[in-house]
């Protein structure tokens, strides 16, 4: 394989509850620090949920933030911030030559919740509609505003993949580059979701809304007592290059992507699959050229559900055994469910491992659950390990979408 079919991750620019730059969210997973509260949403009052705190007016005017939506201003900062942490100069590279590829979950439900609010306080009289209504909602939204803000001129659009979409942000990013229809790609995903009440309801009627006295415990990922979703918002962005052209400029590589794959279960509406996701990962590792034990961690999708999390650590037993090679951990636990940021942000949390060879924690495991135990589970506290050489990154989602991403410790 040459350097111009190697793809890199030169840049990466987040917001999560528990931080707004790698730095900051890297440490306080490792200490297992929290960011979930209570958050309060129309109709619902306090619900628990992931909120994040970057300043939107770092990089857009207030009138900007009126124009646009909330997917669209965090997508703005997250790829600010990448191409910052990349040290590129967007004055001195070819503008049409960038692509702009966000993963969603849903887009637009926001908007349109609020609007129908808005009017309900003139008897749903039309005419009170707001006229930017339809640029808001549109499905290209979130990265179409980073173009208009950044003045991209190369290809954009988001792709609609439930909670796979961080994870569908990067690949398609690594496939423009590939076949040379970029040379910048900016992929990873973002979510917009607390400020939408029909997804908390939603959740709720279903009976897979989390609930726990003390708001930083509700999300627990394979402990018996777990009880549902904590919904978060969230984004993170990928600056993604050939190995040729990082190399040219010198830049910091956090990890090549080795291996990939997408499938699906063609199950049902909501229950995952365990035999469609270990497919997916079996695939990744193939297309990787990668065995199972060659991985050093894995970042799990588990969300907390009493169903989910045995389908997941059943798929992960199918195809790594009981992981005596392979340390596991997840992250919802400290951020909730980011839904279309989810994988990208638990992709760029657990890089660091790369360098410092320190796997974060599960927290909120106080009572394991036996369908989940595994020897090398990381529970409560950071593990340090010998060396951390490869990542494995899963995310699955509504309507049995299921995604793998691989990536390798650089080595030149």
């Amino acid at each position: 394989m040459t350097d111009r079919q190697r793809i890199v991750i030169t840049g990466i620019g987040l917001t999560a509850p528990n931080g707004n730059n790698l730095t900051e969210f890297r440490r306080n997973l490792v200490n297992g620090k929290s960011g979930v509260r209570k958050h309060n949403v129309r109709y619902l009052g306090d619900i628990i949920a992931g909120v994040c705190s970057h300043d939107p007016l770092k990089y857009q005017k207030k009138k900007e933030l009126r124009r646009g939506t909330r997917a669209g201003s965090t997508s703005i900062y997250c790829c600010h911030e990448a191409v910052a942490d990349a040290k590129l100069d967007l004055n001195s590279v070819d503008k049409s030559r960038i692509g702009i590829f966000v993963g969603i979950t849903e887009h637009g439900n926001v908007d349109t919740e609020k609007q129908i609010y808005e009017i309900s306080q003139f008897n749903y009289d039309t005419k009170f509609v707001s006229h930017h209504y339809n640029p808001r909602i549109v499905a290209n939204n979130p990265a179409g505003e980073v173009t208009l803000n950044m003045g991209i001129t190369g290809p954009h659009y988001t792709l609609g993949a439930a909670c796979a979409g961080g994870n569908l942000g990067l690949i398609q990013g690594c496939q423009m580059l590939l076949l040379n229809q970029v040379d910048i790609a900016l992929g990873g995903g973002v979510s917009e979701t607390i400020h939408a009440f029909g997804a908390f309801a939603s959740f709720r009627s279903e009976g897979a809304l989390a609930s726990h006295e003390d708001p930083e415990k509700a999300c627990r990922p394979f402990d018996k007592d777990r009880n549902g979703v904590v919904v978060s918002e969230g984004g993170c962005i990928f600056v993604l290059e050939r190995l040729e052209a990082a190399l040219a400029r010198s830049a910091r590589m956090y990890g090549e992507v080795v291996g990939y794959a997408i499938n699906s279960d063609a199950l049902d509406f909501i229950l995952p699959d365990s035999e469609g996701q270990a497919k997916c990962m079996t695939l990744a590792l193939k297309n990787a050229g990668l065995s199972p034990d060659d991985i050093s961690v894995i970042s799990t999708h588990a969300t907390g559900t009493p169903q989910g999390d045995p389908q997941e650590c059943k798929a992960i037993r199918q195809v790594f055994g009981e992981c005596r090679h392979t340390y596991i951990n997840n992250t919802k636990c400290m951020i909730g469910h980011s839904m279309g940021a989810a994988a990208a942000l638990e992709l760029a949390g657990n890089l660091p491992s790369f360098e410092d060879h320190v796997v974060h924690p599960t927290i909120n495991i106080d009572n394991l659950d036996p369908d989940c135990a595994f020897e090398n589970l990381v529970i409560n506290r950071s593990k340090k390990i010998d060396k951390v050489d490869y990542i494995l990154k899963n995310a699955f989602g509504m309507l049995g979408i299921n995604s793998t991403v691989i990536v390798k410790r650089f080595e030149g």
